[in-house]
């Protein structure tokens, strides 16, 4: 008995040591079509946040948060790795494509983009970042901060070919997602010591939120008025998780509820900031929507709703239980059927959910682009 709980510690900790290590390595330098929608009003769907929307920025930053390599990307179109942090793609692209506008979100800094493909929309957002600055610190990508930096820039490329009064407009008319947070619990608060120093978990959850907050205020200014701000997931079930803090990591891969229960408290302190945020600007025009990403991801991996998975607890590249960015790569071994995984790799969603969470917002977004 003794033996196998030793066996059991040194398995845990190792596996926290391959983790650790994937975050502090030196930096180096088809989904089902979908319907349209109707009496569409957005010309434009603009994006900021972490991997759970970044199409590729990291492509670009000198950073090991990328996943420009297969597997992923396999089930894209052309079975290009475009950056994505999937199989496929992302809830943004299924928006973009439902409401008409192009197929896929493109990443900003992308050096290729027309104006014609700026005009419709990309995403500033960038894998590992978070709403605390320390965040992406951690592992040297594109802060939110430098995100609003990056779409102020956008805007002065869309007045310099449209003008000033007709890029207001744009802004004014698009649909904005905001999709960050995970990784500042995930990565950095239960992960790292150095938050855990100064903040208690709900001191943490009120830090984020004020950051969080500020940057939709600043959104407000520089002209959103349409914004999707994306729950946090229920955090206790992420694979990686489960494997570097449950004391049976392998023989039980069930969700861990207090993980998850701090993204419920705090998706609830947010949805009632932002009741007050759209009470205080609805004079505005703003109208602010916070997904229930939450619940989606439970019924997902609870087996609820009309989609069932086979397998909710690990991903399907390589063993599924720590493998995510450099860890999944070509020589990973691959379940035969992504569709039936709830997980990618041992963080990210498969494409299979990121369509479900759109379909299940779907209302919302029809509420949104026929204002």
């Amino acid at each position: 008995m003794e033996k196998a709980c030793s066996k059991q510690y040194l398995l845990q900790h190792l596996l926290r040591l391959v983790f650790y290590l994937l975050i502090f390595i030196p930096n180096t330098s088809k989904a089902l079509a979908n319907p349209r929608a109707s009496n569409n009003s957005v010309p434009a769907v603009i994006v900021f946040g972490d991997s759970t929307v970044d199409p590729g920025n990291n492509n670009y930053v000198k950073t090991v948060f990328k996943a420009n390599f297969a597997p992923y990307g396999k089930d894209f179109a052309n079975h290009v790795p475009t950056g994505r942090f999937s199989n496929g793609r992302l809830t943004p692209d299924f928006i973009a494509s439902y409401i008409g506008i192009k197929e896929s979100i493109p990443p900003y800094l992308d050096p290729t983009l027309s104006i014609k493909e700026l005009m419709t929309g990309v995403s500033f957002a960038s894998a590992g970042s978070g709403f605390d600055p320390l965040t992406p610190r951690v592992s040297n990508v594109i802060g939110i901060p430098k995100q609003l930096e990056y779409f102020k820039e956008y805007k002065r490329r869309l007045e310099s070919a449209i003008g000033t009064k007709k890029t207001e407009n744009h802004i004014n008319k698009a649909l904005f997602i905001v999709s960050a947070g995970t990784n500042d619990f995930v990565i950095n608060y239960f992960t790292l010591p150095i938050r855990r120093k100064t903040y208690s978990v709900s001191g943490y959850q009120q830090f984020i939120l004020q950051t969080a907050t500020q940057f939709l205020q600043d959104l407000f200014e520089q002209g959103a008025r349409r914004i999707f701000f994306s729950a946090l997931p229920p955090m206790g079930c992420l694979p990686v998780v489960i494997t570097l803090f449950s004391n049976h990591a392998i023989s039980e891969r069930g969700c861990l509820d207090y993980f998850s229960s701090v993204g419920r408290q705090f998706n609830q302190l947010l949805q009632n900031e932002l009741n007050l945020m759209q009470i205080r600007l609805a004079n505005h025009g703003v109208r602010i929507y916070l997904t229930d990403t939450y619940s989606a991801v439970t019924d997902m991996i609870q087996g609820q709703g009309r989609s069932a998975f086979d397998e909710v607890s690990r991903g399907c590249c390589g063993t599924g239980y720590l493998e995510a960015s450099l860890l999944c790569n070509p020589k990973s071994f691959l379940c035969p059927d992504a569709s039936k995984y709830v997980f990618w790799d041992s963080i990210h969603p498969t494409e299979q959910v990121y369509s479900n969470v759109f379909k299940s917002n779907r209302p919302i977004i029809d509420a949104i682009i026929r204002g």
